[in-house]
């Protein structure tokens, strides 16, 4: 059987040409990466730092966490790294992430909020179809009453309403496996701190509605495994896809241009 993740669905429901090339040929491509997911990966590393401390009794003081995240900036960063958006450079995305970081820092310290149960979580969802899913938790921590609670760290610029947060697959499928694997789990929360935006969003969900999505999410990939076509959508996400060189030149740049349009509209 197969691992399926968010990412993989998500794919194909973006494109099913770009799921076709990467899932089903597998086609190898030397794409760099952008630079809003490297800030968002230096910023993930630099905030476990501060719960890797707590797991050997130590406290990290704020001016540390910022050395460290400013170390790892200049250790990884490299000139080919993609930057997309129009007026943006690598110091203002340098910038975003040391706010996000000292922002976090004021809010939580001295983090006692949750007992952290794991960083990074890996493992695997055994769904009724004999699939897996892909568990990856960025933090996985659970209180003195019992509740656990599966926490992602969001450094895009779009703030999630709660409408969106209510009907997230992710962190719904998280919860679920949370569920199975922990018996004294007396509720699970479903959190997304929001660094952008300095704030967090909350979602709890009923076992009725998480056996729902565990059905969608199967519905889906029974969809995606009897695809027989895997037609190009163009998007704002073809001036992020590692597979322009691959993909018709006309639908890439298309994409660029309903990329810029959906920009400047924010503006």
């Amino acid at each position: 059987m197969t691992i399926y993740s968010n990412s993989k669905i998500s794919t194909f429901e973006n494109c099913p040409h770009q799921y076709k090339l990467k899932y089903i040929d597998k086609i190898e491509v030397d794409f760099p990466t952008t630079i809003e997911a490297f800030m968002g990966d230096v910023v993930h590393k630099t905030l476990e730092m501060i719960y890797q401390y707590k797991q050997i009794m130590r406290v990290v003081v704020k001016g540390d966490l910022l050395k460290f995240y400013n170390y790892l900036w200049g250790e990884n960063y490299t000139e080919d790294i993609l930057i997309v958006k129009p007026n943006f450079n690598a110091n203002n995305y340098k910038k975003m992430g040391e706010r996000f970081i000292s922002e976090y820092y004021d809010r939580y310290a001295p983090f006692e909020e949750m007992v952290v149960l794991g960083l990074e979580t890996r493992d695997k969802l055994l769904l009724p179809d004999g699939n897996f899913w892909h568990v990856r938790i960025d933090k996985l921590g659970k209180d003195q009453l019992g509740n656990y609670y599966v926490c992602d760290y969001k450094t895009g610029s779009r703030m999630k309403s709660q409408e969106e947060a209510d009907n997230d697959r992710q962190l719904a499928m998280y919860g679920l496996w949370v569920k199975k694997k922990f018996s004294d789990a007396k509720s699970v929360f479903l959190r997304w701190y929001m660094l952008a935006f300095n704030q967090e969003v909350t979602s709890i969900r009923t076992d009725d509605e998480l056996r729902r999505i565990q059905q969608e999410v199967m519905n889906k990939i029974k969809q995606i495994e009897s695809a027989k076509e895997f037609p190009r959508v163009k998007s704002g996400f073809c001036a992020y896809c590692s597979y322009q060189n691959v993909c018709s030149k006309t639908n890439y740049e298309e994409g660029v241009e309903a990329w810029q349009e959906l920009i400047e509209g924010m503006y």
